[in-house]
């Protein structure tokens, strides 16, 4: 139930109070929907005002907004959540309307928009619109330009949109545990012309980072190098969704970093050109192609580029972010033998396993014993074997016969004939050696700097 009582004015923001209840349950809040469900929704077409061609967010969804007297309202509530990493691993996080990320919100240029927050959890808080333009007591900074929103309290943020551009929101109160326990979700701000840089399908999604120890289900919020599980909107392959399109498909991905590094994504079998950053869309004149982009901390980047046929995996470059549950104390034990001491360990441990001792591929095909609530370091099935990898990892699947507005996973990709590499089992070709260096034939005379000459 949202609690209506203590009205106060301060700082640009309303908080509902006793004074006005009779005013307030007059004119209602926006019911607050609730999303418990890890997969990926499909796009939320605007219910009214002006018309804009909704995103996709990656295992998340799209807040629905109701319009009243010319304004859009929207209710997040700020509440401890369940969020399944992926299946066989749950987390204990704190979110927005029973997910972390929270929903998606969106809306046009120039919407004036209201956006009721009430907070659920056991402690204050506030919310900032990253990269928004707008009144200074709407910024959301706790102390500086509104009070702490208090457990059991809702406060209302209104203002207009002024440009559009992907941006997004989070606490700016105990942001070391509150960002940490996975407080964060994305805002879309179409443009007023719809026609104006429109692509085919839009997938949005937010870069986050956890250090949960295997068997326990609550972040380590005071951790700020050493996190375990890198996430796609607090999802880990194999748990995160494809991004799924048509064959020529004009798409565009919004990435959003709110982890502590930078994250260069990588996207396979397409350039691509980034064409808009959270301060505002970059125009053609200062684009170039690329098939990485860095994102880095507290920024967003959206590129675009031309759908083509196949499966094509997207991940962040750094090695450590595409594993799941990583340790920070595994000795390399490449080139060791392991065979007479793993016999002896198994007298008294059954279940052990040595590893390591050729690398670490192996991993992608062990099933071994895990503790609680826990994840192995490479997982998931691709339609070769395994395809050892986790953490910030997914697919781009395309298709030519994808209908349009479908985003159900077509499976694995059909390859046409002589377009998959292959097993040559023929004789080894002799090695070509290179050519010895000629000679001259003469002594080389070198001057030293003190004028002496040798040889």
């Amino acid at each position: 139930m949202t609690n209506r009582r203590d009205f106060l004015l301060g700082a640009g923001a309303a908080v509902l109070s006793a004074g006005l209840v009779s005013r307030v349950q007059a004119a209602g809040i926006p019911e607050a929907k609730i999303q418990d469900k890890p997969g990926t929704e499909g796009p939320l077409a605007p219910q009214d005002g002006r018309p804009y061609q909704p995103v996709v967010t990656l295992n998340g969804w799209t807040l629905p907004y109701r319009m009243k007297n010319g304004v859009k309202e929207f209710h997040l509530v700020a509440e401890p959540v369940v969020r399944e990493f992926a299946p066989g691993m749950t987390a204990h996080l704190w979110g927005y309307n029973g997910q972390s990320p929270g929903p998606t919100i969106e809306c046009v240029e120039g919407d004036r928009i209201r956006i009721f927050v009430t907070n659920k959890l056991p402690e204050h808080t506030t919310i900032h619109w990253h990269g928004v333009l707008l009144p200074s007591g709407m910024d959301g900074v706790g102390g500086v330009s509104q009070p702490q929103i208090k457990p059991g309290q809702t406060f209302v943020y209104e203002f207009t949109m002024k440009k559009s551009g992907t941006f997004m929101y989070h606490p700016h109160a105990d942001e070391m545990v509150q960002m940490a326990m996975g407080m964060m979700g994305f805002i879309v701000v179409h443009p007023k012309n719809p026609d104006f840089m429109r692509v085919d399908r839009d997938f949005v999604f937010l870069l986050s980072a956890y250090d949960i120890d295997p068997g326990s289900y609550t972040p380590r919020v005071s951790e700020m190098t050493d996190f375990n599980l890198w996430t796609f909107n607090s999802r880990v392959f194999p748990g995160i969704d494809p991004m799924v399109a048509r064959t020529g498909d004009k798409v565009r991905v919004r990435v959003g970093n709110l982890t502590m590094t930078n994250h260069p994504i990588h996207l396979h079998g397409h350039d691509f050109e980034v064409t808009c950053t959270d301060g505002g869309w970059v125009p053609k004149s200062a684009r170039w192609p690329e098939v990485t982009t860095d994102v880095a901390v507290g920024q967003m980047r959206a590129f675009e580029f031309t759908a083509v046929a196949g499966d094509w995996a997207i991940h962040c470059h750094k090695s450590h972010h595409t594993m799941n549950a990583m340790g920070h104390n595994l000795p390399t034990m490449i080139g060791v033998p392991q065979q007479e001491l793993a016999k002896k360990i198994r007298k008294l441990t059954p279940d052990y396993m040595d590893m390591g001792s050729k690398g670490m591929a192996d991993m992608g095909e062990m099933e071994m014993p895990l503790p609680d609530n826990t994840l192995p370091m490479m997982t998931g099935q691709g339609p070769f074997g395994p395809v050892e990898m986790g953490g910030m990892f997914t697919l781009l699947k395309v298709r030519d016969k994808q209908a349009r507005g479908d985003y159900t996973d077509p499976g694995w990709y059909e390859h046409p004939p002589r377009t998959v590499a292959w097993l040559y089992e023929g004789e080894e070709p002799e090695a070509i050696k290179a050519a010895p260096a000629p000679t001259s034939g003469h002594d080389l005379k070198v001057r030293k700097p003190t004028g002496h000459e040798g040889h």
